[in-house]
């Protein structure tokens, strides 16, 4: 591309931070470097016509975990860690409320249920089992009881009688969230390019230089927030794991109201303007799941349908609106890797499929960094 005059001297010259990405994670990240250097020059590169990854993929699930999943979590990572996840997963949700606010992300805490198959009875009488030692490891955090018992009156087939729910558990609006942070950055005066990939970079003595499927230019520092495609440019322990998702068409007196999980949070549903968005089933096939393709697979989509037919909307005839897939960065860790990665390049990628509840408080960290 033959760049102008006007065009390398306005976007392309005199570049203290650029970050590639405009996830939550990039955005937050330059809104706090324009905090902490306001006279900086920032850019944000991102491969595609919208956020890609996860930021604008994702269920809109403003949690911090199941019950089954916590324990889950604790056969991995010592209770330390755990609790710091957890901990980080609660402050970083309050950073995105207190950031953006409630009203303009439609932030509505209608609690989250665990739900258990009828084939997994010994996962559901473990989780039983468990409930009060989780609680009481919670308790320091929260200040009163998560995990309560409910009965089934969503009218769900094929599951157990009785679900566990979690009154903190909330829902966001991602597409209204990454409006309102993309106004919030370029209202700061930080320049967004779409459509550009960034495929290398050499460090130099003093600066970046950048290579780009449009362009070469150079930086004084670079910040990589693209998670799931981080290992497209870094060697850090993270992969790509892409979630697939579909979302019915609006049904009439729909009543499933709150955030739901199935199968270790493998699985998870909510209503959304009255329809019903179903994600999951990387677990069909994780090695298949390990990819940046954003496409769809019918394996996993047509067990989401019968999940659909079911269990959840067993009685409710449904159609299939739309469908789509996001990238999320995971590792044998869940703790997100936020680091320097030598002079003038730092990282923050792997959010483990959390990225609405730590994306923003990870933003902030890389951010941090440099100060």
């Amino acid at each position: 591309m033959n760049l102008s005059y006007w065009e390398i001297k306005s976007w392309l010259s005199n570049i203290n931070y650029t970050i590639v990405g405009s996830g939550i994670v990039g955005l937050n990240c330059a809104l706090q470097l324009k905090r902490q250097f306001p006279e900086a020059k920032i850019l944000i590169l991102e491969r595609g016509m919208l956020p890609q990854g996860a930021s604008t993929k994702n269920a809109g699930f403003a949690c911090f975990g199941s019950l089954s999943e916590i324990l889950d979590d604790l056969q991995s990572h010592s209770e330390t860690d755990v609790l710091e996840l957890i901990q980080k997963r609660i402050d970083g949700l309050h950073l995105l409320r207190q950031n953006l606010s409630d009203q303009v992300i439609d932030y509505q805490q209608l609690g989250g249920y665990e739900l258990f198959d009828t084939n997994s009875q010994d996962l559901f009488e473990t989780c039983l089992s468990q409930r009060e030692t989780i609680n009481e490891l919670l308790f320091p955090i929260l200040k009163e009881a998560v995990f309560t018992v409910k009965s089934n009156n969503f009218g769900f087939q094929r599951i157990q009688n009785q679900l566990i729910y979690n009154p903190f558990e909330g829902q966001i609006d991602t597409g209204m969230m990454m409006e309102a942070l993309l106004l919030k950055v370029q209202s700061a005066g930080i320049k967004i390019l779409n459509k550009v990939t960034v495929q290398a970079f050499t460090e130099l003595n003093d600066a970046v230089e950048l290579k780009t499927n449009a362009f070469e230019f150079k930086t004084d520092k670079l910040l990589i927030a693209t998670n799931g495609f981080a290992s497209q440019l870094i060697n850090e322990a993270v992969k790509p794991a892409r979630a697939q998702v579909l979302i019915t068409k609006p049904i009439e007196n729909l009543q499933i109201k709150g955030t739901f999980h199935l199968d270790k949070g493998y699985y998870y549903f909510r209503n959304i303007n009255n329809r019903i968005l179903l994600g999951g089933g990387r677990n069909l096939d994780f090695k298949a799941e390990e990819t940046t393709e954003m496409t769809e697979t019918a394996l996993i989509q047509n067990h989401l349908e019968q999940l659909l037919k079911t269990t959840i909307l067993p009685n409710t005839p449904f159609e299939i609106d739309y469908r789509w897939s996001g990238i999320m960065g995971v590792g044998t860790k869940k703790e997100a890797i936020v680091k320097q990665l030598s002079n003038h390049v730092y990282c923050g990628v792997r959010l483990g499929g959390m990225g609405v509840a730590i994306g923003s408080i990870i933003g902030k960290e890389l951010a941090q960094l440099l100060d």
